[in-house]
């Protein structure tokens, strides 16, 4: 055994440790000022853990994959596919859409009434397009779109794992949804309200699963091979 290589591990071990737990415990610091600051009421505390966890997911993936050497005409693809990509999700996740015509309001920019990674949020009501710009999407949509191209690089990946993707827009999708269902079932308010509160658990989850699958990158051999083991 190559003692040099497991000593190398071990520090490179000690130190994405350490990496993550100044990462956290300023995330930490950061809503405990916020909480203390801000002139909110403390709600249920997840609300307060969703962005950071996309945030974290995202630099972890980014760290752990890397663009692969290609022809200019296969980043040219990879790059338009990635961009169509998160055109699709910027959309259905509400960073954007179709403005509000005489209702607009024009630009704003909160910081204090929102939590950290949610804020600080771009906010603009135009006449023609509307903005919704919340850190941790952009950062989390921003990150997909990035493992896209990656994944359209690399000669041996399967780029279609990629529309799992289109899921973590379920926060938007899943409203909707309940308001169709309440047409049959009635009491619609309460059904609607139910999948709202749930939408950000089950789009951050989702997210969590898209992230994962584009950084492993799974084929059905690899399903094959982790059956067998399980057996084991």
């Amino acid at each position: 055994m190559d003692v040099s290589a497991l000593d190398g591990d071990r520090t490179l071990g000690r130190n994405a440790v350490m990496g993550w737990a100044t990462v956290v415990n300023a995330e930490f610091l950061l809503v405990a000022s916020y909480l203390l600051l801000a002139p909110v009421t403390p709600t249920a505390v997840w609300i307060y853990v969703y962005p950071f966890v996309w945030i974290n997911v995202a630099i972890w993936a980014i760290r752990r994959v890397d663009v692969s050497a290609a022809s200019r005409r296969r980043r040219y693809v990879g790059g338009m596919v990635a961009l169509g990509y998160l055109f699709v999700l910027g959309y259905l996740g509400g960073l954007y859409g179709p403005g509000m015509g005489g209702l607009a309001t024009g630009l704003r920019i909160e910081v204090m009434s929102l939590p950290p990674g949610w804020s600080p949020a771009v906010l603009y009501s135009g006449e023609q397009v509307r903005l919704a710009l919340l850190p941790f999407k952009v950062v989390g949509y921003l990150t997909l779109a990035y493992l896209i191209y990656a994944t359209v690089l690399d000669a041996t990946g399967s780029a279609t794992v990629g529309i799992f993707g289109l899921f973590s827009c379920v926060s938007c999708v899943l409203p909707l949804i309940a308001a169709t269902v309440s047409g049959f079932v009635g009491g619609g308010g309460a059904l609607v309200a139910a999948a709202s509160a749930q939408s950000y658990a089950l789009s951050t989850a989702v997210f969590v699963l898209t992230v994962v699958l584009l950084v492993w990158r799974p084929t059905a051999g690899s399903f094959s091979r982790l059956r067998a083991k399980l057996r084991v």
